[in-house]
């Protein structure tokens, strides 16, 4: 029998840990007021169709203070495998009965609920074409506003079959490196524009927390849910905000594969 789109349970996963190698305890770095993760949980909420909302933490004693933020405002969480992050969430997924899984990573403070829909919506209106819809392969959208989803029945075949290290650690890459497996969908910025290399709203870095918190002291006061274009108007507006980050724009995960990587190349990304 056949699911009705309308009715599945999608179930949303903000994976978060306070040992970033670049950027300890970021996801608690304040922000208008709040830990940054608070302020993250808050854009994702602002999200019609992200459902039901999880924070995948892990089990290293150190992220009990995650878990207690959690537990303080009432936002459900899973405790989980502190590399395997596919393992993290699938068994999250599965802890909350979900039908679809969407990712969304702890570095995207700037996300824009909008994009999160849009992608989410695109998936739902197409759900017997993909198993797995993003808004990344390839990138259109400023570097921070990552959104993957997949179905429940296709994140456990990748769940079983991943066995390269950097499959596991960054959760999706088996779908988009097997497009023979999978049926794969991906969202364009509509602007038909394409900044993922020359913009970068995500934090991994000092510079990246500055700049970010900026955006947030200068909008956040004005509308507690501004979106992409109000960021981009402020930086049209003040040019140098984006100077404070810049050295860091195009820098990802993917240069530290490009040997193993099929799929993705040395334009995708920057080396420092």
């Amino acid at each position: 029998m056949k699911k009705d789109n309308k009715k599945l349970k999608i179930v949303t996963i903000i994976q978060a840990r306070m040992s970033s190698t670049r950027l300890p305890g970021k996801v608690l770095m304040p922000l208008a007021g709040l830990p940054l993760l608070l302020r993250l949980y808050e854009r994702v909420n602002h999200s019609e169709l992200a459902g039901k909302i999880i924070v995948a933490v892990t089990t290293d004693p150190q992220d009990k203070i995650i878990v207690d933020l959690c537990s303080e405002n009432q936002i459900n969480f899973y405790i989980g495998n502190p590399t395997d992050l596919l393992d993290r969430h699938y068994q999250a997924a599965r802890m909350f009965n979900a039908d679809a899984v969407v990712k969304i990573p702890s570095d995207c403070p700037l996300i824009d609920p909008g994009i999160i829909d849009k992608v989410i919506g695109y998936f739902l209106d197409n759900y017997y074409k993909y198993d797995y819809v993003s808004n990344l392969h390839p990138p259109t959208w400023p570097d921070g506003n990552d959104v993957e989803i997949m179905k429940m029945n296709a994140l456990e075949t990748a769940w079983k079959e991943s066995n390269k290290s950097f499959e596991r650690e960054h959760t999706t890459p088996y779908f988009w490196e097997n497009p023979e497996r999978f049926n794969i969908g991906n969202i364009y910025w509509e602007a038909g524009l394409d900044y993922s290399m020359t913009h970068r709203f995500t934090i991994d870095y000092k510079e990246d927390y500055d700049f970010i918190h900026k955006i947030y002291s200068e909008l956040y006061p004005l509308n507690n849910n501004f979106g992409l274009n109000d960021i981009l108007n402020l930086l049209e507006k003040n040019p140098g905000l984006k100077k404070i980050n810049e050295k860091y724009i195009g820098v990802n995960w993917y240069r530290n594969h490009l040997n193993e990587l099929k799929t993705v190349g040395i334009n995708n990304t920057k080396i420092i």
